[in-house]
């Protein structure tokens, strides 16, 4: 599947600051999964930019604004051919050791109630983690067919609700942390992954996050909670790390009033 991605989104500095840097984690890779066709990243100071991997595999964008006045947009664009593997990444070269994905971070920790049951298993790994994402969804709660995007961060983070007097879900970052946190604490190693979902009838924010974790068969498989299934084709992977912190699309310092989304446009084209 061909997808087109549109995302903007703005940062304001405090008045009076002198020196701004700003850390984009906002250029896919072509890998098993995903061919990028095209893809461009547009803002004040990027032609200047630094960019290099930073320890978990990612394009970083190191982008210097001297004295920066108002506010700073940034315009991502770019088109992606996609591959549907059921989420099996594999074992892509270039990539850190799985164990660095087994540290637990503040954002990972999970209750005993997520994966307790899974302890000495006799299942296959690829059948707990199934089970760790079934778990999940009975925990949280389970995206359905008509449920809305009500709130979306820049770092993929969103709540939904289906109307009415539903009660609203967590957001997709939550549901990533519980399944990695719950796959850590049984050694599996596990990683969040921050992305774009094409348009689909289920109104799902086209800005995502999912989890990955390493099987020694397969090696990384690819989990989305919210949604109960294994990335498709529909998924547009973006970067990973430990946690939402990690792989957050923008950083600033100083932060100012915060990273805004302004707009996400997903299209496919089957």
């Amino acid at each position: 599947m061909r997808i087109s991605i549109r995302h903007e989104l703005s940062i304001t500095p405090p008045p009076g600051t002198a020196h701004a840097v700003l850390q984009l984690l906002l250029t896919p890779q072509s890998g098993p999964t995903q061919k990028v066709e095209s893809w461009s990243v547009e803002m004040p100071g990027i032609g200047n930019a630094g960019r290099f991997s930073d320890a978990y595999g990612n394009t970083v964008h190191l982008v210097n604004q001297s004295k920066p006045e108002g506010v700073l947009q940034i315009i991502v664009k770019g088109a992606v051919e996609t591959t549907d593997r059921h989420g099996v990444l594999g074992r892509p070269g270039g990539e850190p050791v799985p164990a660095l994905y087994r540290r637990v971070t503040a954002l990972t920790k999970a209750p005993v109630a997520l994966y307790g049951k899974f302890r000495g298993s006799k299942e296959s790994r690829l059948d707990i983690l199934h089970g760790l994402m079934a778990r999940v969804g009975e925990t949280l709660g389970v995206a359905e067919e008509g449920q809305v995007q009500t709130q979306m961060a820049a770092d993929g983070s969103q709540s939904q609700s289906q109307g009415g007097d539903s009660k609203p879900l967590p957001p997709a970052s939550d549901y990533a942390h519980a399944f990695i946190g719950a796959a850590r604490a049984l050694d599996i190693p596990a990683r969040y992954v921050t992305g774009y979902l094409a348009e689909a009838e289920d109104g799902q924010a086209p800005f995502h996050a999912w989890a990955e974790a390493f099987d020694e068969g397969l090696g990384w498989i690819g989990f989305d909670p919210l949604l109960q299934l294994c990335p498709t084709d529909r998924h547009v992977r973006l970067a990973a790390g430990l946690d939402a912190l990690g792989a957050q699309p923008v950083r600033a310092v100083p932060a100012g009033d915060g990273v805004k989304t302004v707009d996400v446009d997903v299209s496919r084209h089957d």
